[in-house]
C-alpha cells in the first residue's frame, strides 16, 4: 500500500468513525435526556470545590459532604478563616483530605487575591489554581459557564471510549484529544454526561448489560457479537 492509498483509507475510516460517533450520541441523548453533572452545586465556586473533592471519590460521597460544607463555607474567604485541621475534618470522608485541604485553601487564596473571589472563565487561568487539572477545569467551564473547552474524561468515559472503539489511548489527555477529533464541539460537555450515565446504568465495568444497550449494534465490544463478557 502506497502513502496516498493509506491516506485515503485513513480519511475514509475517520469519516466512518465520526458518523458512528454521531449515531451513538443521538441514541444516548434519547436514552438519557436528563443527563447532567451529578455534583450538586449552586455556583461556579461550589462546583470548583466539589470537583476538587471528587478526585478518587464518588460523586455521591462528595454530595453528602458538600451538603454541610457549602452551608459552612459560602465564599473563598471562608475557607481561609479556618485551620487546616478543621477543614480536613470537614472533608475527611472524601479521601486524600490533607492534599485536598491544601488545594482548596490554595485555590481560595488565589481567587481572593487575584480574581476578587470569582472563578475565572478561561482554561489557562483555571489551570493555574492549586489542585486544578484539565479535567476539573473542563467540568467547571462546561457546567458552570457553558463553555466547551474540552471533554471530561473520567473512569466511565475511559472505559466506554475503549469499548465503543472511539479511542485506544490509555491517558485521559490522549483520550480527550481523540474524542475532540470525533465529536461536534457543541456536544463536548454533554457527551461525558451521557457516557457516565450509560456507564452507571448499562455499560458497567463488570458484566455490562449489552442486551439492554441502545448502542449495542454500533459497539464492537458487545458480548452479543464477541461472546466474551468484558470484565467478567
Amino acid at each position: 500500500m502506497n502513502c496516498r492509498t493509506a491516506l485515503i483509507r485513513g480519511k475514509k475510516m475517520l469519516i466512518e468513525l465520526k458518523s458512528r460517533t454521531r449515531k451513538i450520541i443521538r441514541l444516548l441523548k434519547q436514552a438519557y435526556p436528563d443527563a447532567k453533572c451529578s455534583l450538586n452545586h449552586s455556583s461556579a465556586f461550589e462546583l470548583l470545590i466539589a470537583t476538587i473533592l471528587s478526585a478518587q471519590c464518588t460523586d455521591a460521597r462528595v454530595n453528602i459532604v458538600t451538603q454541610d460544607l457549602f452551608r459552612k463555607y459560602r465564599k473563598p474567604e471562608d475557607y481561609l478563616k479556618v485551620s487546616e485541621k478543621e477543614l480536613q475534618r470537614d472533608i475527611r470522608t472524601t479521601g486524600f483530605f490533607r492534599n485536598k485541604t491544601k488545594s482548596i485553601q490554595g485555590t481560595a487564596k488565589v481567587l481572593t487575591e487575584q480574581y476578587g473571589g470569582k472563578v475565572p472563565e478561561t482554561i489557562e487561568e483555571l489551570l493555574e489554581l492549586p489542585g486544578v487539572a484539565r479535567k476539573t477545569a473542563n467540568v467547571v467551564l462546561g457546567n458552570a459557564f457553558g463553555i466547551n473547552s474540552g471533554v471530561v474524561v473520567d473512569t466511565h468515559v475511559t472505559r466506554l471510549s475503549h469499548r465503543l472503539g472511539l479511542s485506544a489511548e490509555k491517558t485521559a489527555e490522549k483520550i480527550e484529544n481523540d474524542l475532540i477529533g470525533l465529536l461536534p464541539k457543541k456536544d463536548w460537555v454533554i457527551f461525558s454526561h451521557l457516557l457516565i450515565a450509560h456507564g452507571r446504568a448499562i455499560c458497567k465495568a463488570r458484566n455490562p448489560l449489552c442486551d439492554q444497550c441502545v448502542s449495542e449494534k454500533l459497539c464492537p465490544s458487545s458480548y452479543l457479537k464477541t461472546g466474551v463478557i468484558p470484565g467478567s
